[in-house]
């Protein structure tokens, strides 16, 4: 027994130390992979994606990291991915530095979770540590695979209360994974034996729905449970039965129904088997208390119309009705796969005013997108108003003047912003509408009879799609540090699974605000999936022609107005930023036809290369630029960018002609609004030099006659802004490109009328539609149009840019701006590759500048004037200055 014993304790000491010999190998070698992702989304499930993008970074933190090699292995069975074995797909060992590669393995069968893995190789080809085993689960895969039906009620559009549906089922065996796939046309909220599943908002996201429909997965095995159990559906009108009447016709909609959806509940069983419980005409139904809902106004809920337990097993539902079936709202039922709309934030009420014995006014201290939650005690049937406004009137009251201007109500049942809550008497009483959102700072509460409110009674939730913050800019200047802020808060305030142009009075995905700040989200946000939904979302409106509407997704409107180059350029500049930031040419693909298609119209409606077909610069301060100056110079940049995008997915003969049709419309532009002597374009104004400056049609020897032109209009405008939305674009980025960056940030950190700084001094939270905080009309307090100072703070003074020839910042290009007037300036983003930073800090002998640079990647500096120094090492000469990742620090000296 004891020679048993000694023996079993030297086989223990001999594994243990085995076991210290494997953990200091591994503690030596010095990087691996991180961040696996699996079509641009962490462990995704419900993807329909036949061959799935597989992307990661070098987690290594040597001077001079990368990647020289890879090898993937994906399979069912994570024990033997770990290991090294992957039975769907094991490439050999790739020599390669991409981290972004398509799936090539075995077809991948629908209801499938994959697992995988990757292995690195060094820059001395030595093999790095073992990634971590990520997931992506497959989904439907295809429409025939979907076993249920559309259901619905028998009510009609103009019905107003939504609808409940249950259906009860039996579980007998040991479960191993369950799904729930549930396709909406409407927006929904789903329980599983009385427990909402899921802590998104706003399900599905808006699209064309009869062209396109999404569907959403979940993992519901922790919710089912032996015997029986219960699903719950409540379903909203969202964008598909618009019941608001508005200038865009939502409410005429083509596809406009009463809210229906299709479920699979799809149960794997312990002993292999499958049982799939679907919507079908054995469901039930009955009306909720959500008595009215709408996506654009607000939301009516009637507490005394509960239902205690209705989505639970032992439910009684007798009364309820039985369903019917509904034809499908399109033929393309297709994963939604990005980031949800989510409750992000909670915010609590910084201030209470009570004006009289039944109205107080909350004040939540800034302007947002999303929701207020109300707790209140009360007796049965007291009516709670809860109306939502930026802005207050000098009485006090909410001031919603400057956001209803385009609601058409044909009654006054459906209040603009206003939800109504009726309560049951039965103690403190919580209300949060489910299927609206609204755009606010102060909400007033009325009563009909006496409650008793605090500034505890409300919350207000920051509602949008939750994408992952990506960057940070911090400087000396306060105000610059708020302007940054408030551009993130309208970006985030404008992005529900489609960017908007404002949370309030609009809610429509207009093209023209999108593009201009789309690059101010790229390098703030990981925003690639909403892109990729929106951009199909182009795909399914635009004409057999090539015409695109100025609102996407549209009902209809649109076409007709406010679409043209300088707005529905979205099409090609959105998909070339998504490769520059991402290094990823899948939008580019996907969206080759319809940027083809886009280009050749308006080629043939403008032979000569000019068009003027577009809006122009809106919302100038005061001067007014050609529209056919700003949409040329937009068509050019369509033009140029197919022909990049031809080039890049190997179609040579497109190359060339686009790339002549660009030539012929920049000679156009040149041709008639250049004067060559002067270095002038037009008038000379803001907009008019600043634009065809930035999107790069000045002639090479000319730019910088052009830019030294625009700096002293600038000057002469008391370094003050002269612009619309489309010179607002501009006017940084051609300045500080150009050689005039200290004029840039002066415009940038101006406080006075027209400025960013102005909204700030004068308490804004977020950007405005309109320079002047007085106007009478497009004055909007949370709109995103002007926007593009957010990216220019990471261009015009980190230098912070995507290299077109290593694009996804595979190569950074590093050219900051120590520019006059500012001490200290930071900025940080985390891209494909990892974490960059470009820092630098004014001293009494000159400017320290701090870069880091990620594995995997390289940057090539480009220094100001001045004698430059690493450590001792004079680098001036050397410039641009090429390094490889890695810390660095370098002096500045004048």
């Amino acid at each position: 027994m004891k020679q048993t014993l000694g023996k079993s304790a030297l086989y223990i000491a001999l594994l243990f130390n085995c076991l210290l010999i494997f953990q200091n190998a591994v503690a030596d070698i010095p990087g691996k992979a991180d961040g696996l992702q699996c079509e641009h989304l962490l462990n995704p499930i419900g993807i329909d994606a036949p061959h799935p993008r597989l992307t990661w970074l070098l987690a290594d933190d040597r001077q001079g990291a990368a990647q020289t090699a890879y090898q993937l292995f994906v399979g069912t069975d994570s024990a033997a991915v770990n290991a090294g074995k992957g039975d769907n797909w094991q490439t050999a060992k790739v020599l390669s530095p991409a981290n972004l590669v398509s799936y090539r393995g075995k077809a991948l069968k629908p209801f499938t979770k994959y697992y995988w893995r990757v292995q690195l190789w060094d820059q001395a080809g030595k093999k790095l540590g073992t990634s971590a085993v990520a997931s992506f689960e497959t989904g439907m895969m295809d429409m025939r695979n979907w076993k249920g039906s559309w259901i619905s009620d028998n009510k009609g559009i103009a019905v107003n209360p939504a609808p409940y549906f249950r259906h009860t089922f039996r579980v007998a065996k040991q479960i191993r994974s369950a799904r729930a796939y549930i396709a909406v046309a409407g927006l929904y909220e789903m329980y599983i034996n009385g427990q909402k599943i899921g802590n998104h908002r706003l399900d599905p996201m808006y699209t064309r729905f009869d062209r396109r429909t999404l569907y959403v997965t979940y993992d519901v095995t922790h919710q089912l449970q032996s015997g029986k159990n219960a699903i719950g559906v409540l379903l909203g009108n969202g964008w598909y039965n618009h019941q608001s009447t508005a200038v865009w016709f939502f409410h005429q909609a083509p596809w406009r129904g009463r809210p229906t959806f299709c479920m699979d509940l799809r149960i794997t069983y312990t002993d292999g088997s499958v049982e799939t419980i679907s919507s079908d005409t054995r469901w039930k139904t009955s009306l909720s208390p959500v008595v009215f809902n709408s996506i654009y106004t607000a939301e009516h809920y009637d507490a005394r119309r509960e239902q205690p337990g209705w989505n639970t097993p032992d439910f009684i539902d007798t009364a309820w009705k039985p369903v019917i079936n509904r034809s499908a709202p399109s033929q393309n039922i297709v994963a939604q796969s990005l980031q949800p709309i989510r409750n992000v934030e909670e915010i609590a009420a910084k201030g209470i005013t009570k004006i009289d014995n039944n109205l107080w006014v909350f004040d939540i201290g800034r302007n947002i997108s999303g929701v207020s939650k109300i707790t209140v005690k009360g007796d049965s049937g007291t009516v709670i108003r809860l109306k939502h406004a930026e802005r207050l009137n000098k009485n006090g009251h909410v001031d919603q003047s400057n956001i209803d201007l385009h609601y058409r109500p044909t009654d006054d049942k459906d209040p603009f912003q206003t939800d109504i809550f009726i309560l049951k008497g039965a103690g403190q009483e919580t209300f949060m509408p489910k299927f609206n959102y609204k755009g606010f700072q102060y909400i007033e509460v009325s009563s009909s009879k006496p409650v008793e409110l605090t500034k505890e009674s409300l919350k207000a939730y920051f509602m949008h799609s939750d994408v992952e913050p990506v960057g940070t800019v911090t400087s000396s200047n306060p105000v610059l540090n708020q302007i940054w802020s408030a551009t993130n808060n309208s970006y985030l305030s404008n992005l529900f699974g489609y960017p908007t142009d404002c949370p309030q009075r609009e809610k429509n995905g207009w093209t023209g605000d999108a593009h201009i700040a789309n690059e101010t989200g790229l390098y703030n946000f990981d925003a690639i999936t909403i892109y990729e939904k929106w951009l199909a979302d182009h795909r399914d409106e635009q004409q057999p022609n090539g015409v695109l509407p100025s609102i996407i997704p549209t009902a209809g409107w649109g076409y007709e107005w406010g679409n043209g180059p300088d707005w529905t350029s979205t099409i090609a500049i959105i998909p070339w930023n998504i490769y520059m930031f991402y290094g990823d040419s899948k939008l580019l693909a996907d969206n080759y036809n319809s940027i083809e298609k886009y280009v050749n119209h308006i080629d043939e409606l403008y032979p000569t290369g000019l068009t003027s077909w577009g809006l122009g610069d809106w919302v100038p301060v005061k001067s007014v630029s050609p529209v056919e100056l700003t949409s040329s110079v937009y068509y050019y940049a369509d033009a140029s960018i197919l022909a990049k995008a031809a080039k890049i997915l190997g179609k040579q003969a497109d190359f060339v002609k686009y790339s002549a049709l660009a030539t012929k419309i920049k000679n156009a532009i040149n041709a008639k609004y250049l004067n060559t002597e002067t270095g002038m374009y037009g008038k000379g104004l803001q907009t008019e030099l600043s634009v065809p400056l930035y999107w790069d049609v000045v002639p090479q020897n000319l730019k910088g006659k052009v830019a030294a032109k625009l700096a002293s209009r600038v000057v002469a405008d008391n370094y003050h802004l002269d612009v619309g939305i489309l010179g607002a674009k501009a006017i940084l980025g051609a300045l500080s490109n150009n050689g005039y960056p200290d004029v840039a940030y002066k415009i940038a950190s101006q406080e006075t009328y027209p400025s960013w700084g102005w909204w700030m001094v004068n308490g804004a939270t977020t950007l405005y539609e309109n320079w002047k905080i007085d106007a009478k009309s497009d004055i909007s307090l949370n709109h995103i149009m002007f926007g593009e100072i957010g990216a220019w703070l990471y261009k015009g003074i980190a230098g912070i840019y995507p290299d077109q020839d290593n694009p996804g910042f595979k190569n950074i290009i590093l050219q900051p701006h120590f520019v006059a007037g500012l001490n200290e300036f930071t900025a940080t983003h985390n891209g494909p590759y990892g974490k960059i930073i470009s820092s630098w800090q004014r001293g009494n002998n000159g400017v320290t500048y701090k870069v880091t640079v990620p594995a995997n990647s390289t940057a090539t500096i480009k220094f100001p004037q001045g004698k430059i120094y690493q450590g001792k090492k004079l680098i001036t000469g050397t410039k641009p200055y090429k390094v490889t990742a890695g810390s660095y620090v370098f002096e500045v000296k004048p």
